[in-house]
């Protein structure tokens, strides 16, 4: 019974699995619940289809050894009935010849033991053999009647050649029915193998089908989760979060979805504290500017030369205070524009030609030769972005660049990845600096040959377009001079 109830189980293992899998989605439980609940269906399924084999083998064994025992039992018996038969000939013939008791007395002993074996027989139920008994029995009693009645040797020798016949046919009845069992046990075993086989391959298949379910329904939320806070680290605040799946990820994506409107509001906050601070700062410094221009002019009267020079270090802070707040205004705007992507289709040689060209006098000034490569490749990118990473990269590298060098830049576009490299023959970055070099207003201890007017917030604009995008910024180790790497994934396979 218990057998035939996990084969019906089986049998709709698959419409089982789907119907438990949509009523897991649709209770409100926990990972934790939903991971116990996955595996406890998977262990019911394998674990039946286990137990149902075992039955199956169990009562193979139960048939098998049953038969076995028959067979055994039927063969013996069989056998010995052939011998004592042997022995009622013999003790017939002498009698018949001799007529002695003694020959006699032997006769009914063989024939008492051989009716025995008859009842064992008959016992055993064996359909083939069971009809050749009753016959055996009457031949036998004919042959104990012939003896009393003293018939003829030629009707003794019949009825003997008739039990001897018999016993063949017995015989003969016996191994084909021992040779039907093995075929029929056989024919089972095969039977249940493919019954089981299927068992097992619905089992499987419903075991797969629950984890790829529960797969499904609890890794989801986690890769929601993670591109949420890829999103948060990369000050993308505009989207809202949304995870799926157990209660507890999707109350935790609730609590990252007031995250991202905290750090939008802290995000806001900061901006206009920076633009209002900026623009404070430039009311006064313009003021200071005139004024210090009004002196350097001697507005008010002549200058003596220890005045003179305090003037002149007065103009260069001002202008190095004003140049620090451009750039501080610089780098606030980047960081909001960071927040808007706008990608449209762009040919990478074409993009790196109109880069270079905004460079070219620059370049031509120090004597700087510009070497570009790129492969006949389009891109799904934000043009003024990846415009604004190319020219602070040139900038920086043709600042640095020593005279007559060279400064190449590479495009590469290899599995659904745009990657950008810019090299110059400059000092370069000392390794201890190469992961500061990035942050706002840092400038390396190496100097470029010749002034420049940098106030170091070049390269975090590039960080923060690149991570804008989704990609990285890296310096490579170089032998000479700085090495700049940008990956930047393709849109179109995003």
């Amino acid at each position: 019974m218990l057998a035939a109830v996990t084969f019906l189980i089986f049998q709709n293992a698959t419409v089982y699995t789907v119907i438990l899998t949509k009523i897991t989605l649709m209770i409100q439980i926990s990972f934790r619940q939903g991971m116990l609940s996955g595996f406890t269906v998977i262990v019911l399924l394998l674990g039946g289809a286990a137990l149902n084999g075992w039955l199956v083998v169990e009562r193979l064994l139960v048939q098998s050894r049953q038969g076995s025992e028959q067979a055994i039992a039927l063969t013996a018996s069989i056998q010995e009935l052939g011998e004592r038969t042997i022995d009622m000939e013999r003790s017939a013939r002498q009698y018949q010849v001799l007529n002695e008791a003694l020959f006699r007395q032997r006769f009914d002993e063989h024939l008492a033991h051989s009716l025995s074996i008859i009842d064992r027989l008959e016992a055993l139920s064996v359909e083939p053999v069971t009809p050749l008994l009753a016959g055996w029995r009457m031949v036998a009693e004919a042959v104990s009647s012939g003896l009393e009645q003293r018939i003829s040797k030629v009707e003794l020798g019949a009825l003997l050649a008739r039990l001897a016949e018999l016993n063949g046919l017995v015989k003969q009845s016996g191994q084909q029915w021992v040779e039907g069992q093995n075929r029929r046990i056989l024919d089972d075993l095969e039977a249940n193998r493919l019954r089981l086989g299927g068992q097992i391959a619905l089992a499987l298949i419903g075991a797969v089908l629950v984890a790829l379910a529960m797969g499904w329904w609890l890794v989801r939320p986690v890769r929601q989760l993670e591109v949420a806070i890829s999103r948060l680290g990369a000050s993308r605040f505009d989207e809202v979060v949304k995870v799926g799946g157990p209660v507890d990820l999707r109350h935790l994506g609730r609590r990252l979805d007031w995250l991202r409107l905290r750090l939008g509001e802290l995000e806001i906050d900061r901006e206009r504290a920076l633009r209002h601070v900026s623009h404070e700062l430039k009311t006064p410094l313009t003021a200071l500017k005139e004024g210090v221009a009004l002196l350097s002019d001697e507005v008010p009267g002549p200058l003596a030369t220890n005045q003179r020079e305090v003037v002149e270090i007065l103009e260069h802070n001002v202008a190095s205070l004003q140049q620090q707040i451009e750039s501080l205004l610089s780098l606030n705007a980047a960081a909001f524009e960071a927040r808007r992507l706008n990608t449209e289709p762009l040919g990478l040689p074409k993009l790196l030609e109109s880069a270079v060209k905004r460079h070219e006098l620059h370049a031509q000034s120090r004597q700087l030769s510009l070497a570009l490569n790129a492969p006949e490749v389009a891109v799904m990118l934000d043009p003024e972005k990846m415009m604004v990473v190319l020219d602070n990269l040139l900038s920086n590298a043709i600042d640095f660049s020593p005279e007559g060098g060279e400064i190449r830049l590479l495009a590469k576009h290899e599995n659904h990845l745009l990657r950008l490299e810019c090299m110059d023959h400059g000092p370069g970055v000392a390794p201890e600096e190469a992961q500061r070099i990035f942050d706002p207003f840092y400038q390396g201890t190496r100097r470029a040959p010749f002034p420049r007017r940098g106030s170091g917030v070049g390269l975090s604009i590039v960080r923060e377009l690149v991570r804008a995008m989704g990609g990285t910024v890296a310096l490579l180790p170089s032998e000479q001079g700085a090495h700049f790497c940008v990956e930047i994934p393709d849109e179109k396979y995003v």
